[in-house]
């Protein structure tokens, strides 16, 4: 809503609301050995706030006006023509996937025994959506650690291919881009299918060029450790009408209408429809045509959404100076420690500050996680190392290319910690002065 089309009523409640975030909510100084510096975390203000209160004076609860706002504002920042609002990054993973189920893609359908290749070293919710729709995941290696990348192993691409081979879905690690120029070759040469899972990586470019907008599909996360927040909420973004349409069927219960909530005869012939076995007329709204999910947000959501977006330059610009200010840091210790690198022809989004202990060390990464804990400095291991090696994926059906070596180093050597935007210049010195006093000691 304008400001100038406020009601008195509710401009003063909004502006009671910065005066209550101004008192209670605003950040609280740093004091080093006691303030925990978080991996991530939320980084909001009193312009949140307010959208958040605003959205709830409406009481429209479901998607709405904040809804559409969000939508077309991400799509132009990304640089795609349409971005579909979901309630979580993992439901945009598993709607963009489902989406190639479709039986109106044709030949190009997924189906069951397909195959899709990713890593070894993926969050789960990158692979469980290729489980969940009865297709099989082909696991690559990441690059050599020492690389400092932690992306996918493009080397490996062409030995992974096989007949059943139908599409690429991989992250980009940690907000640094994984080489889009081989990928990209790839699924062009053998006609396959790309999403683009840049929920760690929103506003990471490679070739001047925003990531997300190279595959046919991609997909972003608004968690409260992501690059921007709105609680749980997640997004689909492509350029092609005919996946958005697809995207929104899985999302909205695998309905056939595509009528916003609210409005009831977009198509024009709500009574005119003749779909499967239904009789002539049947009422569109109520028309399947996917098995679907309902996985909306909320306007409340996308309110938070719309006032954060706003924020992202200053957010990328933070991450890439406290990103720079440790590896400059830490530097001094590259003998026992891998220091992170950008993928070549890259411009990263950090999301966080990998590091790997090396085998020449005199300590172990159990070691030093502890010490960074004990001393307030939070520490997280890369998601589930080698995904192979945990319980609920030991059974699966899939196909492995090589050994693994690097997931397994992965698994055993790798940690990262925090960059975000609610990290400051004191807070980086005191890591450093952290990692000092331990290596020091060595």
């Amino acid at each position: 809503m304008n400001t100038s089309e406020r009601s008195p009523q509710r401009s003063y409640i909004l502006e009671q609301v910065r005066q209550f975030y101004t008192e209670e909510l605003s950040p609280r100084p740093f004091v080093p050995g006691e303030t925990p510096v978080q991996v991530a975390g939320r980084v909001f203000d009193d312009e949140d706030l307010t959208y958040l209160v605003d959205a709830a004076l409406d009481f429209w609860l479901t998607t709405g006006r904040f809804a559409k706002e969000f939508e077309a504002s991400l799509a132009k920042t990304v640089g795609m023509r349409h971005a579909i609002l979901v309630n979580s990054g993992s439901s945009a993973n598993l709607l963009a996937l489902s989406a190639l189920t479709s039986p109106s893609l044709g030949e190009r359908q997924l189906k069951p025994g397909d195959e899709i290749i990713t890593t070894a070293t993926s969050f789960p919710t990158t692979v469980n959506p290729i489980i969940q729709n009865g297709l099989v995941p082909v696991f690559l290696d990441v690059e050599p650690l020492e690389t400092g990348t932690y992306n996918i192993d493009t080397r490996f691409l062409e030995e992974s291919l096989s007949p059943c081979t139908r599409g690429v879905m991989v992250a980009h690690t940690l907000g640094n881009p994984f080489n889009l120029d081989a990928v990209t070759a790839f699924v062009k040469q053998h006609n396959l299918y790309l999403i683009e899972d840049t929920c760690d990586a929103l506003g990471a470019q490679y070739r001047d060029r925003t990531v997300g907008t190279f595959g046919n599909l991609a997909t972003v996360s608004f968690y409260p450790a992501h690059h921007i927040t709105m609680g749980e909420g997640g997004a689909v973004l492509t350029s092609t009408p005919a996946l958005k349409k697809l995207v929104e069927s899985f999302r909205d219960w695998g309905r056939d209408c595509w009528c916003e909530p609210g409005e009831s005869n977009t198509c024009g012939k709500r009574f005119d429809w003749q779909l499967g076995e239904l009789p002539h007329g049947y009422d569109h709204k109520y028309i399947y045509s996917h098995i679907g999910y309902n996985l909306k947000a909320t306007d409340l959501q996308a309110a938070v959404g719309v006032a954060q977006l706003k924020k992202l330059p200053r957010f990328i610009e933070t991450r890439r100076q406290n990103f720079q200010l440790l590896k400059e840091g830490l530097q001094r210790w590259e003998k026992f420690l891998i220091l992170p690198a950008p993928t070549p022809n890259s411009a990263p989004s950090w999301f966080g500050f990998p590091l790997t202990v090396r085998e020449v060390a005199p300590f172990t990464r159990h070691q030093l996680i502890q010490y960074l804990e004990d001393h307030k400095v939070r520490t997280r291991l890369l998601f589930g190392g080698n995904i192979l090696r945990q319980p609920a994926f030991g059974a699966i059906q899939r196909r492995v290319i090589g050994d693994l070596v690097q997931a397994d180093r992965v698994m055993n050597s790798t940690f990262w910690i925090g960059v975000y935007p609610g990290i400051t210049a004191d807070m980086i010195q005191y890591v450093v002065n952290v990692f000092d006093s331990w290596m020091k000691r060595m």
